[in-house]
């Protein structure tokens, strides 16, 4: 994929509703942080982040995480830059770091659900204790799955959206709220 134009990052970004400010954002990490230590504080657990979207999420997360616990990442997509997904693409997958730990992937949204229950069957399939599913934006009746995860942080419409983790044509991670890119864009 190309570099996006000065003039078209910024015409997208211009039309772009904002869902959820900064503040909004912060609050549902918050709590978030505090559901994920109910389950996990006492069980070391091995994080994944799954990357690129869930590096941002669980960047803002982890200090908010006051317990011991240690951090690794898995790289599965369906995406590759483009606005729609395909099958999943392993790039990295620690199946022997797995194996016996208890495991809380984190990523940035849950979306049609079929990423984020490849990588929980898959961390299962390598030998899991337990797998949690953490997921700071999830979009209401966007699912094509009946796997939910276990923590979500924001529920938004089923828009494009993008900011705190989440693209637009690989664009926009770094954005401190979540926008909805307008229909014209998508």
């Amino acid at each position: 994929m190309s570099k996006m134009p000065a003039e078209r990052y910024s015409a997208v970004l211009s039309r772009a509703d904002c869902l959820a400010d900064q503040a909004a954002v912060e609050a549902a990490l918050d709590d978030m942080a505090e559901r994920i230590s109910a389950t996990l504080a006492d069980k070391d657990p091995l994080v994944l982040s799954v990357v690129t979207g869930g590096i941002v999420v669980t960047g803002l997360l982890l200090p908010r995480l006051g317990f011991q616990l240690r951090l690794d990442y898995v790289h599965a997509t369906r995406y590759r830059g483009e606005l729609s997904g395909a099958d999943l693409h392993w790039q990295h997958r620690p199946s022997d770091a797995i194996r016996g730990e208890h495991v809380l992937v984190v990523d940035d949204i849950f979306d049609r659900g079929h990423t984020m229950e490849d990588i929980v069957r898959a961390c299962h399939d390598d030998g899991a204790a337990s797998v949690t599913a953490a997921v700071l934006a999830l979009k209401d009746g966007a699912a094509e799955t009946d796997y939910r995860p276990d923590v979500v942080g924001l529920a938004l419409p089923n828009r494009y959206v993008m900011g705190y983790g989440l693209d637009y044509k690989r664009y926009f991670r770094n954005l401190s709220g979540i926008y909805a890119a307008a229909n014209e864009d998508c």
